[in-house]
């Protein structure tokens, strides 16, 4: 949400940044200022006519909104305001309003008018406003594709010489694809700016040679970068031998990336001076920012407003720097002195200390990698980033993370499911999590495989499963050939694959024995490759024993390439001899398959439909926002608003109470304790069923009371089937996310619960079904009837839906939900309210 007291950032269709608010009064001369600047066409375009000044009525109208029925956004280039949008209700209380906004000549063409629009739309859709109306003359042909080309119905008619449209300015699949298309594009093309500059300017090279900057100078200068490269010093006239200026502006050469490593305190003059000289970002090295305490803190704030408002992007504080191993670029602007080879690997670190290891770790494994950037504080630029970048990244295939925080993670799944079916994603992400109620590691795992992405444990499986994916194709299904010279070796190769969820084919481990020579070894390995049963293949091989074979036999891989020519992947644990390059080589088995099971778990991913989010009857957003009341909520109203009925209860706090109620509900019926913890405890006797007449009542409601007080509620009772337990929990790092298990004590105890993020498909919602350990049950277990899995699929998909819209619901529990053959029945409900959850994936595009 944009309010005066937190304006936000935003991205053209450039790459740059503009500051974003809604307008104050003392905007007036700023707003003036703006419209002496329009050439005649614009104010024409806008006006219907000259109008070559503001009358000072109109002005104070212009700058005087109520942020309601007239509201009213300036969007500003540093402290410039270069644009504004307005709506006006017609009206009281009228769900129509006319929009409206101008652009200076020097900023259009950039897609201000689109992320005017976004913004308006939005606070007009809070505001209780349903459609906007526009004028515009048939010339202004750039305002009218504004309209036409955000997705939106648009109804035209032509009367007066002037254009007029109304369309509806709800969210649809169209606007949301549209939106988020150009969120892609802006998002890349500002990465794209930093990581392929015409010239590079330096701050904080000592013309001493020591320190910080001057192993980044002379990173820069020794690693063949073609463009201009100029240190900026206060005094020196050169340094590392380039010619030093004392502002980046001097050396006359187009600089459109700082590399800074200065102080904090000297960063503003850091940010003026580059911003002078046409910079597109910078790349702050520095430390003593956010992780140096609160004056940090602020400080870092100060610098990336400072580089926002001057269009600029921010790489760290505290990070290692930015590459690109682009022979036309060939950029290391880190504190690694030697890169990796060019590769079709792009990395991404958080971390600026742990980037190095990386690095030098990669290097040795020969991991070509295509970029790099390490996001230190992650002020600005992070992972996200990166990853709209290297989709369409032409050079870049495969995609690492090292991920110490999760940041955006909703929008993180959403980019991660997009990219992952053209370019795989593997992340190493930090074990901590944040504070509050936090999902378990397993449940972590799955929703990271949700989103098609490799989740690793550690450095050595981040980069054994890069190897494997930069060098090898994807496995077609999940049977393994597993082929080596040593029984002992298969046979751990065969039972590591049976625990990474991978299948011996059939035939295999095959063992040629010790006593094999080159030609026995690499034929079995041929006749692997080509078995139609087999999809991968893991390569084992044990030093010969002195003796058993010949020195011109030993080198055993050398006949490897011209043996694995059908295409399918390998991976290989050898003991002796040279592994050729393109072979992904482990020191064990075990590594080995493990990488070859987290890829082989990937690409069944891909091969899965991916599911669509449903369009789902009976849900009424508007009486779901009106079951919430405060800090409380109406759970069967909530519930109903999105098809879900609950079957009713009557409280009861006396014998007499409970028989009226059962009166009401109709015999027989069911008698639980009314305390949260306890209304679906049958093993601790806090539930009587069945109860048919009052006679059995009086005898229940006696024991209940005295068991656990005499409160208690009344419910009719369901046929009966398989408890079910579906949960919603806003997850400090992951959002909203629903939960499934199946009820009782055991599998409460065991955690035997499947989660998934929001929004949910269809298939996430099969998903969640089938996939805790006690699901056949609902299948069918042992000559029973299965239940009806569909509309338990259902249920989910609707209270996904309830997630997604209802932010204040930062809690549900449905306990139990019995499942039968012919549908479900959900006994009890519980809501937790709260102020609306941060969704920093919604709304208009904002950094």
């Amino acid at each position: 949400m944009t309010t005066v007291d937190q304006p936000v950032d935003v991205l053209l269709s450039d790459g740059s940044t503009v500051g974003l608010r809604p307008i104050r009064p003392q905007d007036a001369p700023e707003i003036v200022a703006m419209h002496g600047r329009f050439s005649e066409r614009t104010r024409y375009l806008r006006y219907f006519s000259p109008y070559p000044r503001i009358p000072e009525r109109d002005l104070h109208r212009f700058v005087t909104v109520d942020h309601r029925d007239r509201e009213a956004f300036v969007v500003l280039a540093g402290d410039r305001i270069v644009a504004v949008g307005r709506y006006e209700r017609l009206g009281p209380a009228a769900p129509e309003a006319e929009v409206a906004f101008v652009v200076e000549d020097a900023y259009q063409g950039r897609g201000i008018g689109s992320v005017l629009l976004e913004h308006l739309a939005d606070a007009a859709r809070r505001a209780g406003i349903g459609h906007f109306v526009a004028e515009v003359l048939p010339t202004n042909g750039a305002m009218l594709r504004v309209f036409a080309d955000f997705g939106y119905q648009v109804q035209r008619q032509f009367a007066d010489g002037v254009v007029h449209l109304t369309f509806p300015i709800a969210p649809t699949e169209a606007t949301l694809a549209v939106q988020r298309g150009r969120e892609h594009r802006t998002e890349a093309r500002s990465i794209a700016r930093l990581l392929a500059p015409r010239g590079v300017a330096v701050y904080g090279a000592s013309a001493t040679g020591q320190g910080v900057g001057a192993a980044l100078l002379g990173h820069l200068r020794d690693g063949g970068y073609p463009g201009a490269v100029v240190p900026v010093h206060p005094g020196a006239r050169t340094v590392a031998g380039l010619p030093a200026y004392p502002s980046a502006a001097d050396a006359g050469v187009a600089v459109d990336l700082a590399v800074v490593a200065v102080p904090p305190d000297a960063a503003a003059a850091v940010v003026a001076d580059a911003a002078a000289a046409g910079a597109h970002g910078l790349v702050v090295i520095s430390a003593g920012f956010a992780e140096a305490g609160p004056a940090g803190a602020a400080a870092q704030r100060s610098l990336v407003r400072a580089a926002h408002a001057a269009g600029m992007r921010v790489v760290g504080p505290n990070c290692l720097g930015v590459a690109n191993t682009d022979e036309r670029v060939r950029l290391n602007a880190t504190l690694a002195p030697v890169l990796p080879a060019p590769g079709r690997v792009g990395f991404f670190s958080q971390s600026g200390a742990f980037g190095v290891a990386l690095l030098a770790e990669a290097r040795r494994r020969g991991l070509g990698l295509s970029s790099f950037v390490s996001a230190g504080n992650r002020a600005d630029v992070s992972g996200n980033d990166l990853l709209q970048y290297w989709q369409d990244d032409p050079g870049t295939d495969v995609i690492l993370l090292y991920l110490e925080t999760f940041g955006n993670p909703r929008k993180f799944a959403r980019l991660a499911r997009r990219i992952g079916r053209a370019k795989p994603v593997v992340a190493l992400a930090s074990l901590a999590r944040p504070a509050g109620p936090a999902l378990d590691e397993a449940a972590v795992s799955a929703l990271f495989a949700q989103s098609g992405v490799i989740r690793v444990d550690t450095v050595a499986e981040l980069l054994d499963v890069g190897v494997l994916l930069a060098h090898q194709p994807l496995p077609a299904g999940d049977r393994v050939a597993v082929v080596g010279n040593s029984s002992a070796l298969t046979g751990l190769a065969a039972a590591a694959c049976v625990g990474q969820g991978l299948t011996v084919a059939d035939g295999y481990p095959r063992d040629v024995g010790p006593h094999a020579g080159v030609a026995e070894f690499t034929a079995a390995l041929a006749r692997a490759a080509a078995d139609d049963r087999v999809d991968a293949l893991v390569a084992v091989f044990a030093p010969p024993l002195p003796g058993q074979l010949t020195v011109e036999e030993a080198d055993v891989t050398a006949a490897l390439p011209a043996t694995l020519a059908a295409g399918k992947p390998t991976v290989v644990t050898f003991l002796a001899g040279r592994v050729p390059a393109g072979l992904p080589a482990y020191p064990s088995v075990e590594e080995a398959v493990r990488a070859l099971g987290r890829v082989g778990r990937y690409a069944g991913w891909l091969r899965r439909d991916p599911g669509t989010v449903p369009e789902l009857t009976g849900v009424d957003r508007a009486a779901g926002r009106a079951a919430l009341r405060g800090d409380t909520a109406d759970p069967v109203a909530l519930l109903a608003a999105y098809g879900v009925e609950v079957v009713g209860s009557a409280p009861a706090g006396s014998v007499d109470e409970a028989l009226a109620a059962a009166d009401r509900c109709g015999w027989p019926v069911a008698l639980k304790a009314a305390a949260p913890g306890l209304r679906h405890r049958l093993d601790l006797g806090a539930v009587r069923l069945d109860l048919a007449d009052p006679v059995a009542l009086r005898r229940a409601y006696a024991d209940l009371a005295a068991g656990f007080g005499a409160q208690v509620l009344v419910q009719p009772m369901v046929p009966p089937g398989v408890a079910c337990v579906v949960e919603l929990r806003e997850d400090p790092a992951f959002g909203p996310v629903v939960g499934f298990g199946l009820g009782g004590v055991a599998t409460e105890l065991l955690g035997d619960r499947a989660w998934r993020a929001v929004p949910l498909t269809d298939r996430d919602a099969a998903e969640l079904v089938d996939e805790p350990r006690a699901s056949p049950l609902l299948r069918g277990h042992r000559g029973a009837a299965p239940v009806d899995r569909a509309a338990l699929a259902d249920l989910l998909l609707r209270v996904g839906r309830l997630a997604d819209e209802q932010p204040r619901v930062r809690a549900l529990t449905l306990n139990p939900v019995l499942a039968r053959p012919d549908g479900i029945s959900v006994l009890h409900a519980a809501v937790g309210v709260g102020t609306a959850g941060a969704r920093p994936d919604t709304g208009p595009r904002r950094l």
